[in-house]
């Protein structure tokens, strides 16, 4: 059986990580990797496959940034050669980006299956183009690998149940085993922090908050008013949006660093007081590692981790700085997220189905 996974951006990475290991593990299983070339610079991307130990794309379209537009049209272009060549069982594609919707288009339009893996997740945001790329992945795709039963329910909803499967988050699986792995080892973070003392970790990157000027500058306000150093690690689109605007990112609380391989900010997460963060992806890890979250959006597709005040949305940037500084809750954190094994789960599924 052959499955073709695509792939374009940082969370995609890590989540291939674990398919990618899972594959392996099955000898009849051929596992093709395509990279669109999304996230295309080093420290956005090859460093990930290095870290993560993920095998070496066998393709990569090389697509580089632009409009979403152009992005997408670049990658359906490409792909179509892809999977000419490979014709896969199936075409595995990885939570919201535009790879996602470029490599579920190409492939339904030539009739090769598709499964979406982190399928069923909603943010009810219709000005987010990560929700538009997911919830037409999901109505097209022919197998839905839902991380949660919160994303079972939203695609019995939309009328999916039959082709729906629960298979817990394969970024539970990488999360915990990178964790333990790195636990005691020395943090990597910018300089002006000391690791014995309390602090806390920050990534911004949406456009909601980037590209606003003044939203911007009074959110990096709040953040230089901590009471405990923060570690900005900051994103190329921030750092391009705030040059832009004239807004300084470092003073104050801050501290800015480049964006760390994943087993680094794994590390600095499970040390951190707090992190702060308008990603997906790490509002569950820092859930996963008991780290308090402050999430600066009005909305979360992981609704699970504001159970017991674990992550809160800050909506509004005044208030920010009192959310980060919150008590750490002393509540359980259920296992939303299942138990370290939903990638063997997934490719399981995929050779029974193919």
């Amino acid at each position: 059986m052959k499955i073709l996974s695509v792939v374009g951006a940082r969370p995609q990475f890590v989540k291939l990580a674990a398919i990618a290991d899972a594959a392996a593990q099955q000898g009849d299983v051929e596992h093709v990797i395509v990279h669109t070339g999304q996230h295309y610079d080093a420290a956005m991307s090859d460093v990930f496959f290095a870290d993560l130990r993920i095998p070496a794309p066998d393709v990569n379209l090389s697509v580089g940034s632009g409009s979403h537009g152009r992005q997408t049209g670049a990658m359906l272009a490409g792909m179509d050669e892809v999977l000419e060549e490979h014709r896969p069982d199936w075409t595995l594609v990885y939570g919201d980006t535009n790879s996602t919707l470029a490599g579920t288009l190409s492939a339904v339009k030539m009739h090769r299956r598709v499964a979406h893996l982190e399928a069923g997740l909603r943010s009810f945001n219709r000005r987010m183009p990560e929700e538009h790329n997911r919830v037409l992945t999901d109505h097209a795709a022919d197998l839905l690998l839902a991380p949660t039963e919160v994303a079972r329910t939203h695609l019995a909803a939309e009328g999916l149940a039959e082709r729906t499967l629960v298979t817990g988050d394969v970024m539970t699986d990488v999360c915990l085993r990178v964790a333990d792995s790195v636990r005691g080892t020395a943090l990597r973070l910018p300089g002006g922090i000391d690791p014995a003392q309390p602090f806390a970790v920050a990534t911004i990157h949406r456009a909601d908050n980037t590209d606003d000027p003044d939203r911007l500058r009074a959110i990096i306000a709040s953040l230089q008013a901590l009471d405990i150093p923060l570690a900005l690690l900051a994103h190329p689109r921030l750092v391009a949006r705030a040059q832009d605007a004239g807004i300084p990112l470092e003073g104050g609380a801050v501290h800015v660093g480049d964006p760390l391989a994943y087993p680094d900010l794994i590390n600095a997460v499970q040390c951190a007081r707090a992190v702060v963060t308008d990603s997906g992806g790490l509002q569950k890890e820092a859930y996963l590692l008991g780290t308090p979250c402050s999430t600066v959006r009005t909305e979360t597709e992981w609704v699970e981790t504001l159970d017991n005040d674990w992550n809160q949305l800050v909506t509004d940037p005044a208030t920010l700085a009192d959310s980060v500084m919150r008590p750490t809750p002393t509540a359980e954190r259920p296992p939303h997220y299942g138990d370290g094994k939903a990638s063997q789960r997934s490719v399981t599924a995929l050779i029974e189905r193919a």
